[in-house]
Order: C-alpha cells, then structure tokens, then sequence
C-alpha cells in the first residue's frame, strides 16, 4: 500500500512540476490551435492575426524558403543528374529516377506545384553539398529576413522537433520570395509539362493550391501536410494594386479559412498613398555652414487602411533640423513614422535628395 500511496505522489508531483514550468515540459509540443495572418506585401502592414507568433510545425511551405534559397544561389537553367541518395523520399514526389537530368527550375515546379519531396533534396544536395548545409544556408537567410523565431533543419518539412516556424516568420519568408520574379512565376504557374527523360511521355504537373483556380485574384504560394502540423496553407492574392500574402497553420479547413480571411481584408483595407516620394519633407542645415539639404522618403508610401483609419492617420517626421558632421547626398538623416490614432502601422527611412 505504502509504495502504492509513493508512485501516487511521485505522478502528481511530476503533473505539478509539468504545469510549473510548463516551458520545459511542453516546449516541443506545438501542436493544438490554429495560427493565422495576413499581411500586405507592399508594406508588409498586419491586417489580422491570431496566434501568429506561437511556434508550429509547418510541414511542406517549408519549401518556400528552399525555393528561394535554391534561386539565390543557383543558376535557374542549370541541369541535375538526379542520383541515388535523393530519390525515394518518402512523403510527396515527382518519383525521379536515378540518372535523369532536369535543369533546376524544372525541378522547382515538381518541389513547389506537387510538393516532390525527392526535388527538394536533389535540389538542396546540388545547391550545398548536403542537407544539413542547406539547412544551415536556409537558417541564414530566414534570419536576414527577419524570421528569428524559426529553425529548419530539412528542405522539405518532413516531421523534425527543432523544425518549426510561426506564422509571422512565414508570412515574413513569403513577403521575400514573392518580391523575386522567378519565385513569382513558379507559384503561379497552375499547371506545367516538365521532362521525363527515362519514359516516352513527359510530366503534367498540376498544382496543389486550389486557390488558384478557386479565388479571383489569387497567385501563390504553397501548401502543406503532415500529422503533427496539421493543414497549413501560405496563399497570396491580388485585387485592384493591393496584395495580401495570407498563412494558416494546423487549420483543418485551410483553403475554406484563407478565402474568409483574405475576403474580410479586401472588404475591409483599401490602399491609400500617405506620403509621395517626390515631397520635400523638410530641410536639415549643416551647422556653422550655410549648406542646407532637402529630404524625402525613396519610395511613395502608400498602406492599407480601413475608412476609419484614413480619418486617423499622423504623420511624425523624426531628424535632426540641425547637423555639426558634413552631410552628403543620399544619407539617412532620420525616419518618418505613421500612426493611426496611437498605433505605429509603419516607419520608413528619410534620405536627403
């Protein structure tokens, strides 16, 4: 009875210590809810998010980044010979076989239309050598993106515990890829004929992202599937100049979710042109000199607002009017920021002219 009573205790001990430093016990585990954003590329402003910094597993948009890891660093026309060590992967593939040779953007569409598993670590082992290094180019270019919440550990998002992700990050890595034209093309594409060289026919591929051909406007990006991540689905969309990249995370009803969230924000946010880039904002005088030298911002900017918002909207210019270090064309001399009541929605660099 005694060691009854014993084991007893011993288990609530450990359920308390558990709940106590719930970090510890449980820092692995990210499955449960849902995590979804919205964003706008343009200005990468958040129009809606829900758990979007929880750390999930995002099973195959991990092959957004691999693609545009793949593009930064390799010759888009090169040709593979596909080897032993890369084909039969478990999971999603274009079934390639030992021998064959496809030029790397062939081997994009396979990794980013049907999620070819066998593409993405042909793909990685060609671009670095080897997994575990493109892993490590991988994680090098998430954090110059700015995803510092995130780890990859495979090119593919097959289950690894230390391979994750949050939506934010994701949305941020999609941002990035979709301002590369190539990127662009390959996850638009809804349909494509690639070679099979060993066969007397060749590949249709047929993209897995229904939204393509379910939602007016959309044109990318990736969708995703495995028993711990759940459905995952990153979509972007474009409707009348302004663009939203949307991410669900372990979200059953991915595409059904991602329509809705992406309709709200249409309805909801329209683009408005806050600040042009050929304004002078002001002047900075170089002291104990008469020089003096107009500012501006490079770009319009130009952000998704509600029609509330619009009626809100302050604009603070921070710099220095007043400078004792001679001043040059093109320096960064300060920032502008928008504010819609007490909320920052966007900062952006001021350069002399």
């Amino acid at each position: 009875m005694k060691k009854f009573i014993s084991l007893i205790l011993s288990a609530l001990v450990l359920v308390v210590s558990c709940f106590l430093n719930a970090n510890v016990c449980f820092a692995k585990d990210f499955s449960g809810s849902t995590a979804e954003i919205v964003i706008e590329l343009n200005s990468g402003r958040v129009l809606h998010e829900k758990n979007a910094y929880e750390k999930k597993y995002m099973a195959s948009t991990t092959k957004i980044l691999t693609a545009i890891t793949v593009i930064e660093n390799c010759r888009i026309d090169d040709v593979i010979t596909v080897t032993k060590e890369t084909v039969g992967v478990e999971g999603s593939s274009i079934y390639l076989e030992v021998g064959e040779k496809l030029s790397i953007k062939d081997l994009l569409y396979g990794l980013m239309l049907r999620s070819g598993n066998d593409c993405a670590e042909t793909l990685a082992v060609y671009c670095s050598g080897s997994i575990n290094k493109f892993a490590e180019l991988m994680n090098n270019i998430a954090n110059k993106i700015g995803a510092r919440y995130s780890n990859f550990t495979n090119p593919h998002g097959l289950h690894d515990e230390n391979h994750y992700t949050t939506a934010y990050d994701l949305a941020l890595i999609s941002r990035y890829a979709m301002n590369n034209e190539i990127f662009r093309e390959i996850v638009g594409k809804k349909s494509v004929i690639i070679p099979h060289i060993t066969q007397k026919y060749d590949r249709k591929l047929i993209n897995k992202n229904k939204m393509l051909t379910e939602f007016e406007g959309a044109n990318g990006i990736k969708t995703g599937y495995t028993k711990k991540a759940g459905r995952c689905l990153v979509s972007s969309c474009i409707r009348d100049g302004m663009e939203l990249i949307c991410v669900v995370l372990n979200c059953p009803p991915m595409f059904e979710r991602s329509k809705e969230l992406l309709s709200e924000s249409f309805n909801n946010y329209h683009n408005v042109k806050v600040v042009e880039s050929n304004n002078i904002i002001g002047f900075i005088k170089e002291e104990n000199n008469k020089n003096s030298y107009a500012i501006h911002v490079k770009n319009d900017i130009i952000l998704p607002l509600t029609n509330e918002e619009k009626e809100n909207i302050r604009i603070e210019y921070n710099y220095e009017k007043t400078v004792k270090s001679p001043l040059k064309s093109d320096e960064h001399v300060g920032y502008i920021e928008i504010y819609t009541q007490n909320n920052l929605i966007f900062k952006e660099k001021i350069y002399t002219i």
